[in-house]
């Protein structure tokens, strides 16, 4: 029987488990959940990870009960409570991006990837606090600020921060305020936070999870991942993320019906030759310590390593500047006619006029985007476009798979994430363990080229299962929740 204390580690599996002997029910499950949001996400600690319930929490729980009652199971999700950032669409509830000016944006349809998990049984739960227009507002953020939200702390070490604009998902993923936790990422906004409060992250290859239905920054970078506790979870989620989707054109490439959960192996690593780049020279000691025992293991798991050099960079500020302009107004102008912003240059306008409660750190990134021209700069922005996705792709990480005959690239930490973003290829990142310093998470991060989705989350589960490093935020960090 699963009790409220296992809520803080259980997973998709057990809860199944559970469910399937009749020791569990789904609303059970959802009560447990609200439960804790309300003591520990809003009372002590007060890691303010979750920004709203869904008013239908336990209705949407009591129907998929009614349907396994009924012996209907739609798959591994069925009836197990999802998370979901504040800029994923569900109709009827307001997506703010954590922006006061969108406190009261209601969209009147779910985003393609909430329609997907509604379809594998799953309840959504609540929407989670972010990083402003996903760390697109302002140069000095904060990560975790938002002025709707307030700040999201980091349940491992809350002087440090939770990192990337999905620090709400990582955290409450972090706490056990969900099964599991959907995050977006234009560059380490999954990956960071999943390093820095020991999760298991993935952030696809752009395409595979339709960005149809998100407040977007980026069309060429931006896409939606899990953020979970472990690697089975994460291949269940992401297999009911994956979707085609005609409103997305980029997922027209997306493999169909990829068998995420039968990739997993244990043995996945062996006679694997995976790359490891050059390390950066402000390498700190403790992260190399870890990054070096977490190579051991996979040399013990039979993968073969070589080094490799540092993979050619780009800066990729220009063309995002190009695109949340563009694509923040495509987003806008699809909304109710009675939404209160219907622009960028409206958003700004609003800021401006309540500029006491909206503006505490400026909004340098949303006026420098105003001011890109998407007439006179369209040719600068491509040629700026092909040069980041060369770099980072076809010159980058897919010329040194090919030249060193690798599976995948394995760096510490999220220090991959920039590549993969440009390039749009996906990657996973697994926990490697605690610093020695100051017992703050670490992990280790494989790339792969498009689609590499599979190999990726089995070379994870492989290193996870060999090492099980994982230990929650309770037991790391026990005095703040005393």
């Amino acid at each position: 029987m699963i009790s409220n204390a296992d809520l803080e580690t259980v997973g998709v599996a057990e809860v199944q488990e559970a469910m399937a002997a009749g020791e569990l029910t789904s609303a059970d499950l959802v009560a447990g959940y609200l439960e804790r949001i309300e003591r520990l996400d809003r009372g002590r600690p007060a890691i303010n990870s979750v920004r709203m319930v869904a008013p239908d929490a336990l209705g949407q729980g009591a129907a998929r009960d009614d349907e396994r009652r009924a012996g209907t199971v739609r798959g591994p999700l069925h009836g197990v409570p999802v998370l979901l950032k504040d800029n994923i669409d569900v109709a009827g509830w307001p997506t703010t991006g954590g922006s006061l000016a969108l406190e009261h944006s209601v969209p009147v349809r779910d985003a393609s990837l909430v329609t997907s998990l509604r379809d594998a049984g799953a309840v959504i739960l609540g929407k989670t606090n972010l990083t402003e227009f996903a760390n697109w507002m302002a140069d000095d953020m904060p990560s975790g600020y938002s002025s709707l939200g307030g700040q999201v702390l980091n349940p491992y070490d809350v002087s440090v921060t939770p990192c990337g604009s999905s620090s709400g998902s990582g955290a409450a993923a972090a706490l056990g305020l969900a099964t599991v936790a959907v995050g977006s990422e234009t560059d380490g906004s999954i990956l960071c936070p999943c390093d820095v409060q020991s999760l298991v992250g993935v952030k696809p290859t752009v395409g595979l999870v339709s960005r149809s239905g998100m407040l977007p920054i980026s069309a060429s970078q931006d896409t939606a991942g899990p953020m979970t506790r472990t690697v089975y979870d994460a291949a269940a989620l992401l297999a009911a993320l994956a979707a085609a989707d005609p409103d997305d054109p980029s997922s027209a490439a997306s493999p169909a019906d990829t068998d995420y959960l039968a990739a997993l192996s244990t043995t996945a690593c062996s006679g694997a030759r995976l790359a490891v780049p050059a390390r950066p020279d402000d390498f700190d000691a403790a992260d190399a310590e870890l990054f070096d025992a977490a190579l051991t293991v996979l040399r013990e798991r039979g993968a073969e390593l070589v080094d490799v050099p540092a993979l050619p960079q780009s800066d990729e500020s220009d063309v995002l500047r190009y695109e949340f302009h563009r694509d923040v107004d495509a987003y806008f102008a699809s909304l109710p006619d009675d939404a209160p912003v219907r622009s960028l240059a409206e958003l700004v306008a609003w800021n401006e006029a309540h500029a006491d409660g909206a503006l505490k750190f400026g909004q340098a990134r949303l006026t420098s985007s105003l001011d890109k021209d998407l007439d006179k700069e369209r040719q600068v922005y491509l040629a700026g476009r092909r040069r980041d996705a060369e770099l980072a792709g076809r010159l980058g990480i897919d010329s040194v798979l090919a030249s060193y005959g690798a599976a995948a690239l394995v760096v510490p930490s999220w220090r991959g994430a920039g590549l993969g973003a440009r390039a749009g290829y996906p990657s996973v990142i697994v926990p490697a363990g605690y610093r020695s310093t100051n017992r703050r998470p670490f992990g280790i991060t494989f790339l792969g080229t498009a689609w590499s989705e599979a190999s990726l989350l089995a070379f994870a589960y492989d290193y996870e299962q060999a090492t099980r490093l994982r230990r929650p935020p309770s037991l790391v960090n026990p005095s703040l929740f005393r």
